[in-house]
């Protein structure tokens, strides 16, 4: 059963992670003042995300493999779109 834990566990914080830096991303505004803040937000929590993700992907279910897969595709459109 701890194992079971930890896989959920692992998932959710991955989850979650992907969820902030959605929200960062979205609030990113070049034209803004605050697009310097919100852009070093952004590139340390998809340091943050990646490495969660990296975690859950090593515990994963199959079922939670592919949503961490499309995560990590999210992921690597967020920081291809800020080069």
């Amino acid at each position: 059963m701890p194992y079971h834990k930890n896989k959920q566990q692992a998932f959710q914080a991955a989850e979650q992670g992907m969820e902030q830096a959605r929200d960062i991303y979205q609030q990113l505004d070049p034209s803004s003042s605050e697009y310097g803040h919100y852009l070093k937000r952004l590139k340390q929590e998809i340091d943050e995300t990646e490495q969660q993700l990296e975690n859950a992907l090593e515990v994963a279910s199959e079922t939670q493999r592919k949503q961490l897969e499309n995560y990590q595709a999210e992921i690597d459109t967020m920081k291809q779109n800020l080069e």
